[in-house]
């Protein structure tokens, strides 16, 4: 993997310097801090070299805004009037070094060198923790998924407006809400994100509005804030919104409309400036229809509407994503020589990707901890065609589906007597005309069934839909 560098310094002596320094690296160069922070932005960087003194201000502000995009990037702090309480300054705001101009750049070498080898390493021991390692870029080749971060960017661009991001399960949806946030004006505060499907009501309201102490058994002694509290200023994200319980669907409603909300077992009004984003793989708009969701939370929620699109509408995205996830992991996982064989290229261009992005970037990690070569071959993707067979079509029946002597009643056919003759012919058949077997199959004594069949009428029993398959 080739690890990109992001210089901002307003010296282009330093920048060219640093660039042939670092040959073996993508090195981006920026010369204010506006520039600089649309190159985060755009980039991801794998590690900063930030000026301490640029054209429109200071780099040491910039450091928690660049914290927001991405909260483990290496930051290393230049500057030519350089001071113990700088540096002590710097390094709590979080930069990762700081180094006095003028520097040696063997100094620098083995600065970075030294910080995007702990980087690596952290990104490995968070993926085998099964955790988010922070940082993902989003691959857009196709017109669909370059029209929604086109209309990321509009959004990002109004700070307060509410979005309901809507699409399958895996198509990342929180890596939009993400985006969103990031290009935002809110980008210095926090992203906060909860999975409204995986707490009970009591607990997800405790955990969205805070409570109060002694509000509940358990609670703790002395109360505790929300995370609409923690997402004050920044971006709160509801992930599965449509699973809110509706007595819950209330509280948020009015937290959306007038900016303020209480403590469970609280009296004062608690007023904050958050953005909310919400996503759901739902049909919210059937969920409404059937009375599980709050119509007007539905439209409160769906100001902007942004659509993610599946995989498989997309069939362009899959190798620029394979390719991106390949670049990434194969370095992190130990195998920095990794390539795609033609096969598996066309293995991935021709599979439907039920499981969406995230299905896709499974489907490469456990390639590049499988693959017994340098190369990634179909067999290592392990791509399960069997979710690829054609579903029945609507109302249609398969003999295989359907077991040996069920009985099947005509769509309308509810008349209890031509129910019964088409039962009682059945158990003949199955007896093979042995009437006492077939009583005892009904469930009735020999002298019942005999009456039954001279009540029958044997028109009427011709008339019948066959009654086994």
């Amino acid at each position: 993997m080739v690890d990109t560098l992001l210089v901002i310094d307003d010296e282009d002596a330093i920048r060219h310097a640093i660039s042939r320094a670092f040959a073996d690296c993508t090195v981006v160069q920026a010369g204010t801090l506006a520039e600089g922070l649309e190159r985060i932005k755009d980039s991801y960087p794998d590690l900063i070299l930030l000026d301490q003194r640029l054209p429109d201000g200071e780099g040491l502000p910039l450091i928690p805004r660049i914290r927001a995009i991405d909260p483990d990037v290496p930051i290393v702090v230049l500057t030519g009037n350089g001071s113990t309480d700088l540096a002590i300054e710097a390094i709590r705001i979080g930069a990762s070094d700081f180094i006095e101009k003028p520097f040696k750049l063997e100094r620098l070498r083995t600065t970075v060198s030294n910080l995007l080898e702990k980087q690596h390493l952290g990104r490995q021991v968070a993926r085998l923790a099964g955790k988010n390692p922070g940082r993902q870029g989003m691959v857009a080749q196709s017109g669909a998924m370059k029209k929604v971060l086109n209309l990321v960017k509009r959004v990002a661009a109004v700070p307060a407006t509410t979005v309901l991001i809507e699409g399958e399960s895996g198509v990342g949806k929180e890596l939009i809400a993400r985006a969103i946030h990031e290009r935002s004006a809110r980008s210095s505060k926090g992203f906060i994100a909860i999975n409204c499907a995986a707490l009970s009501e009591n607990l997800l309201e405790a955990e969205l509005f805070g409570y109060e102490k002694g509000a509940f058994t358990g609670a703790d002694s002395k109360g505790k804030s929300g995370l609409f509290e923690a997402a004050d200023g920044g971006t709160i994200f509801l992930d599965e919104v449509g699973e809110m319980p509706l007595a819950l669907q209330t509280k948020l409603l009015r937290a959306l409309q007038e900016r303020r909300f209480r403590h469970v077992g609280g009296l004062a009004d608690i007023e904050v400036d958050v953005r909310v984003v919400a996503a759901t793989n739902r049909d919210l708009r059937a969920e409404v229809r059937k009375g599980t969701f709050r119509q007007d939370l539905y439209f409160r929620l769906r100001v902007v509407p942004v659509t993610v699109p599946p995989l498989r509408s997309r069939p362009e995205d899959v190798l620029p994503i394979a390719d991106h996830l390949l670049k990434r992991l194969a370095p992190e996982l130990g195998r920095p020589d990794l390539t795609f064989t033609e096969e598996s290229r066309a293995a991935m261009r021709e599979y439907a990707w039920p499981g969406n992005v995230r299905e896709l970037a499974n489907a490469v990690e456990r390639a590049v901890i499988i693959a017994e070569t340098d190369v990634i071959t179909p067999a290592d993707l392990c791509l399960d065609e069997h979710l690829l067979e054609p579903e029945p079509a609507a109302g249609a029946a398969s003999v295989a589906e359907i077991p040996a002597g069920a009985l099947l009643f005509p769509a309308g056919q509810r008349n209890l007597a031509a129910i019964e003759a088409m039962v009682i012919r059945a158990a003949l058949s199955e007896s093979g005309g042995h009437k006492s077997n077939a009583a005892d199959m009904l469930g009735i004594n020999r002298t019942t069934l005999y009456n039954k069949l001279k009540d029958l009428d044997p028109a009427s029993l011709d008339n019948e839909v066959p009654a086994h398959a």
